[in-house]
């Protein structure tokens, strides 16, 4: 018979430290994810490592127990839990069940009631459990069969609790961990014990008298004349103290051991839980394919060699079928086609030598209707073949009837809107080492039910649109964004790789300069990248203070170095040489890697993925260039223009988001200072702190900035704290003398959450839909994270469709104009061209003229403009 092997987790508590040991994370949809994050690694490790037969997480049920009956002021005076880890308790409950963990809370009672009655029952049955938490306050379950694991810091660094190693290091056993707190009392609980009775005080009674009713048994005996007071006067508080300090172990559950039985997590519920927020690297782990769905029917595909004008006709799906996602790059396997009747498909090597299939793709009075748009014109354009005339785009289309979906295939697109009939890609094509191209016909099969799938979709996805008062968002905006985001990406921007490798030197001769500084400072050469040999010598021979721990040794994550940079100038240094040594292995070396053959960088711009509308770019992410260094900015001197005389031109909006929320809350303060040409930040902080301008510190200002930026983004009184290095108290004040000073804003604020509630969705200006359907949730939680949302999508959402529609317009008055001039970047708020020198001062007018036109605010829009030699001179 198998040995039971209990595992019981703590969950709030593992929750708390999973939060504080990461830095804050959000998905693409603004979910906060560090917590569940690192929960997840912490949850990994742990079955890993025990392999339990028998797994629950005990959840407190709510802020009052049974112990505030007692002690009314028992857990008095904790902060209230950041909002930011409030909305992803839901997330925390999800994760558990699709590990098919089971879940437990008891009304009137805490978490570690219900793991303290548990493994009372597991000792009975002579089972072996290990208890994991965060409270220290669980040692005293600490047994031969038991064990206690207490998290330190970080998120996999653990002591070990057992009844040998805690009369190892208190030289008690581990009931009497009640009596200590009894007597010393523990103030993360705001459990008072005897005042002047510390941990040192307290373990030397017990060693002599064993318990705290021993010690007043024996009050007479004990010497010190200041302690007798403090122990007399406080008698019944001892008491009390032990009392609140000792895990009921006997409390009315209604689950046993056969309830907790752990046979392995659910993949699929996993799967989706990864996608959702966004887990790319947990996605990679397990090999996910997600939920396969088999075709409806089969859809008879005709191969074709050549095409004649009698297969084609005014209105046609048309799929690009290929193995790999990155168009640009991917070999093209043919396109797919049809217009009800029949389905056909051609080869690429057929459709490169067929005159009348290509004429027909670059008719613009011919409509084809197709699954990505962008692929379609971006990856034919870049082997000669033009496309014009795309009239719908299946993707594009599902992404706005709901942006909250993750849509990875066309599968995942038809099914979002009720198609089933298409096959995932991996399930034809299969993934990683096992990747391979199947027969012809398998190939031409697979492109054929995406085509049909286009073709059926068409009319009611389009209908849905109009139905939700989204076509004009997608037809005029998205839609015609494709085409102009395939074109740039087709283009690429020139790269110069001998200025990046030039950079590649200075910043190795800068690490060897660092290297030699690190070392006097150290006293000795070591591996700077080694974490244990930097902690050796920066905790042993140093004798810096560390701060955190883990398994292998001292912690020296980068915010650990950053609290300890105050004490040895040897910290600047090794922070200093890590920003270093990755702008050069990610941004240097991982560029140069990035150079097709045409000398250009092409990166691919996502359209339909952020729940906000703004784009993203990968292959290689050219928006997340770090410019804060001045190494880092000049990592853009590399991108220059692609013709000789030619120069690079940058126009980006100033404060747009700020400039929205003015126009959408209609707050008089904000009009006024946008459009009297104030400094928003300066006029803020005039505001909130209440003195003239002339009296506005930089400090001031600083914390003026970070909460205008932070009410865009929905920042709680923790995330401000945190951004400003203050106390939250703090932070929490500032937020309500901001919204005092602005009353607009606030009436925004409440206002938006009232409309959100009676319509489940918040839209942005060109009617850009968020659907929130945990507006209304019971659940605090959900509901403030959603709250939240809809106060800074219409905010965030409307800046990115203005960016969008700058575009558009740019690229059409760039052709009207006559001007060589081309659109190569988005960067967030920010357009970079490269045009002939003698255009310059056109664009310096019909730049900022376009995109300060985009769309019409209360507030005016401003852009600033600059060129250069190169991307870096724009600035």
């Amino acid at each position: 018979m198998t040995t039971k092997k209990i595992v019981l987790l703590d969950g709030n508590s593992l929750a708390y430290r999973a939060f504080f040991a990461l830095p804050l994370l959000t998905n693409d949809s603004g979910i906060h994810t560090n917590a569940v994050y690192g929960f997840t690694m912490m949850l990994q490790n742990i079955l890993k490592e025990e392999q339990p037969t028998h797994v629950l997480v005990a959840w407190d049920a709510g802020k009052t127990t049974f112990r505030h009956s007692t002690f009314s002021e028992y857990k008095g005076g904790r902060q209230k839990t950041p909002p930011e880890l409030s909305e992803q308790f839901p997330y925390l409950r999800k994760l558990l069940t699709a590990y098919n963990i089971p879940q437990y809370e008891l009304e009137n009672f805490e978490a570690d009631d219900i793991i303290g009655t548990l493994s009372r029952t597991a000792s009975e049955e002579a089972a072996n459990t290990v208890v994991i938490s965060g409270d220290k306050d669980l040692t005293q379950l600490a047994t031969d069969s038991t064990t206690v694991c207490i998290t330190r810091k970080g998120i996999t660094d653990m002591e070990i609790y057992t009844p040998a190693h805690i009369e190892e290091k208190y030289g008690i056993k581990p009931l009497q961990i009640i009596d200590m707190k009894g007597l010393m009392g523990d103030a993360s609980d705001n459990i008072p014990g005897v005042p002047g009775v510390g941990e040192k005080t307290a373990l030397k009674l017990l060693k002599e008298y064993g318990s705290v009713e021993h010690v007043y048994e024996s009050l007479e005996a004990i010497s010190g004349k200041k302690l007798k007071e403090n122990l007399t006067n406080n008698e019944e508080q001892a008491y009390m103290s032990k009392q609140l300090a000792t895990i009921e172990v006997n409390a009315p559950i209604t689950i046993g051991l056969q309830d907790l039985s752990y046979n392995g997590p659910d993949e699929e519920s996993l799967t989706s839980l990864y996608k959702e927020l966004k887990f790319t690297t947990l996605l990679e782990k397990m090999g996910a394919e997600g939920v396969e769905t088999e075709p409806v029917e089969a859809i008879e595909v005709e191969i074709k060699h050549k095409v004649t004008k009698a297969d084609l006709s005014d209105q046609m799906a048309v799929h690009l079928e290929m193995m790999d996602e990155n168009y640009l790059t991917s070999e093209l396997f043919g396109l797919a086609m049809t217009h009800g009747e029949t389905v056909f498909y051609v080869s690429m090597d057929d459709l490169k030598q067929d005159e009348v299939l290509k004429a027909w793709l670059a008719d613009s009075e011919t409509k084809k209707y197709t699954t990505d748009a962008k692929a379609l014109f971006a990856a034919l354009a870049a082997i000669g073949i033009p496309v014009a005339g795309i009239d719908f785009d299946l993707t594009l289309a599902a992404y706005i009837v709901n942006p909250s979906l993750s849509i990875d295939d066309v599968s995942e697109a038809a099914a979002s809107v009720g198609w089933n009939g298409v096959q995932k890609d991996e399930k034809i094509y299969g993934k990683g080492a096992k990747k391979a191209v199947p027969a012809l016909e398998e190939i031409a099969q697979h492109a054929g039910t995406k085509a049909a799938a286009v073709w059926n979709l068409f009319e009611p996805v389009s209908e849905k649109l109009k139905q939700n008062e989204q076509y004009e968002l997608y037809h005029n905006l998205e839609l015609p964004l494709a085409k102009i985001l395939g074109k740039m990406e087709s283009m690429g921007v020139k790269t110069d790789l001998n200025t990046l490798q030039t950079i590649g030197t200075e910043l190795t001769s800068r690490l060897e300069q660092l290297e030699t500084t690190i070392y006097e400072l150290a006293g000795q050469p070591f591996n700077i990248n080694s974490p244990k040999q930097l902690g050796v010598i920066l905790f042993e021979k140093i004798g810096l203070t560390p701060i955190k721990k883990t398994k292998t040794g001292y912690s020296t994550a980068a915010d650990v170095l950053e609290k300890l940079a105050p004490e040895h100038e040897i910290i600047e240094h090794i922070l200093l040489f890590r920003q270093l040594g990755k702008l050069k292995s990610t941004y240097i070396d991982g560029l140069s890697k990035e150079i097709h053959e045409d000398g250009k960088i092409h990166t691919r711009f996502q359209q339909a993925l952020t729940q906000t509308g703004r784009l993203s770019s990968i292959n290689p992410n050219l928006q997340n260039i770090p410019i804060r260094l001045e190494e880092g900015r000049k990592i853009r001197a590399a991108f220059v223009p692609s013709e000789p005389n030619w120069i690079m031109f940058a126009a980006d909006y100033s404060q747009i988001e700020l400039r929205v929320l003015a126009h959408i809350s209609q707050d008089e303060k904000l009009i006024a200072a946008f459009r009297a040409g104030e400094d928003i930040h300066t006029q803020t902080a005039m505001d909130v702190f209440g003195v003239p301008k002339e009296e506005v510190t930089s400090n001031m200002r600083r914390a003026a900035k970070a909460v205008n930026f932070g009410i865009v983004y929905g920042i709680s009184d923790y995330g401000l704290s945190q951004s400003l290095d203050i106390p939250r108290k703090e932070a929490a004040e500032f937020i309500d003398t901001y919204l005092a000073s602005f009353p607009g804003v606030k009436k925004y604020m409440d206002d938006i959450i009232i409309d959100a509630k009676q319509r489940g969705f918040v839209t942005t200006m060109m009617n850009r839909r968020r659907y929130l359907p945990d507006i209304s949730s019971s659940n605090f939680n959900l509901r403030g994270f959603a709250e939240r949302t809809a106060m800074n999508t219409p905010i965030q959402g409307t800046a990115a469709d203005i960016i969008k529609k700058a575009m558009i317009d740019m690229d059409t008055r760039l052709e009207t104009e006559g001007l060589q001039a081309r659109m190569l970047l988005q960067v967030h708020d920010e357009l970079i061209f490269e045009a002939p020198e003698d255009e310059l001062e056109q664009l310096k007018r019909i730049v900022p003229e376009v995109m300060e036109s985009a769309l019409e605010l209360d507030v005016p829009l401003k852009v600033d403009s600059a060129y250069g030699a190169s991307w870096y001179d724009t600035k």
